[in-house]
């Protein structure tokens, strides 16, 4: 082979492997954005299911157990309490939050610790809509810029 057949081959080689990886890029993306989607769509199953401290069935769940089972849905375990859960991911500003986020919140009296856990299921309209089993309604959609949840907002981590 001479010099110019070498540098076909070099280059036909380069744009393969950019197309390969290109193509998987592409690829991985769409089987995140199905398993975001799975995991909204187990979540909102549980819509209405009441709540119950420590539960994790269909007769009653906490909000870690909704995150929990949800996650688990698509082969991902989590830790079971939302103090822990909160660990688990990348961590996420407030402003760059998207449909599949794990929200956390401090519900009780020190304001810093995790007691709460939702997972984002819609952001429009410069709104985001999390998913959660709330001690009152039980397994029920709310909007974080409410003023109860946003006074409320610890952080949130992108589990994937």
């Amino acid at each position: 082979m001479n010099k110019h057949q070498n540098n076909s081959v070099f280059l036909f080689f380069i744009l393969g492997l950019l197309l390969l990886f290109s193509s998987s890029c592409s690829s991985s993306r769409k089987i995140r954005q199905q398993n975001i989607q799975h995991v909204i769509n187990t979540a909102k199953t549980y819509q209405g299911t009441p709540y119950r401290y420590g539960g994790n069935t269909r007769s009653g769940m906490d909000c870690s157990a909704l995150v929990y089972l949800s996650f688990r849905s698509v082969g991902v375990t989590l830790p079971r309490v939302s103090a822990e859960q909160s660990k688990i991911g990348k961590r996420i500003s407030r402003n760059k939050l998207k449909k599949g986020d794990v929200l956390f919140f401090a519900t009780g009296r020190r304001r810093r610790k995790v007691t709460h856990a939702g997972i984002v299921t819609e952001k429009s309209f410069g709104k985001t809509y999390f998913i959660h089993a709330s001690t009152s309604l039980g397994v029920t959609e709310d909007n974080l810029q409410s003023r109860y949840w946003s006074k409320r907002w610890l952080r949130a981590r992108r589990i994937f």
